[in-house]
């Protein structure tokens, strides 16, 4: 039996991408975040691992606005799968309140198919109290992936979020339902 340490999915607001990265060692970047704001790609990841999803926090469209789109919903499901998970993974919005976060629940449903969206939901709320998804992305990721509408109903069972202007910076397990050992999952 050989043991590796589990992949990691980190989130955070836009001003933390660049300590993040430094911190988590993450060599993926995922911006969810309007293309005014959008930042370059950072030295230490390589164009092809920056992944620019063009959206506003918005839940309906808007005159001027990007919303969410089955678009960014392929997108960022096509980057996440191709993910190799040696390094981190670092997802970021403005605040790091809702577009981020809803990317990491599709990200993490993506890559668990056979895990329960609420378990997902559940590790996404432990992780964060200020996790806020936006509901129109994962509203389409629900549509786009399959899951018959469990992804939007586990946004649920996170319960309330705590109010704030960023989230701090957190980090999820990017495997779930995996038997474990002192926190590392066992590699087949």
């Amino acid at each position: 039996m050989r043991l590796r340490k589990s992949p990691t999915v980190h989130v955070c607001a836009l001003r933390h991408v660049s300590n993040m990265l430094e911190q988590t060692g993450a060599r993926h970047l995922v911006s969810a975040i309007n293309s005014d704001l959008l930042p370059a790609t950072p030295s230490m990841v390589p164009p092809d691992r920056h992944l620019r999803l063009d959206m506003h926090d918005v839940a309906e469209p808007q005159p001027g606005s990007s919303p969410p789109a089955r678009t960014h919903v392929r997108q960022l499901v096509d980057f996440v799968q191709s993910w190799d998970r040696g390094d981190p993974l670092l997802i970021h919005c403005y605040a790091g309140l809702s577009r981020s976060t809803a990317a990491a629940f599709i990200a993490l449903c993506a890559l668990n198919p056979r895990v329960p969206e609420e378990v997902i939901a559940r590790a996404l709320r432990r992780s964060s109290d200020t996790a806020v998804p936006n509901r129109l992305f994962v509203a389409l990721a629900d549509a786009e992936l399959g899951r018959g509408g469990r992804m939007k109903a586990a946004l649920a069972c996170m319960g309330p979020n705590r109010i704030a202007l960023e989230c701090v910076p957190f980090r999820v397990d990017a495997l779930h339902g995996l038997p474990s050992l002192d926190g590392a999952h066992q590699a087949a």
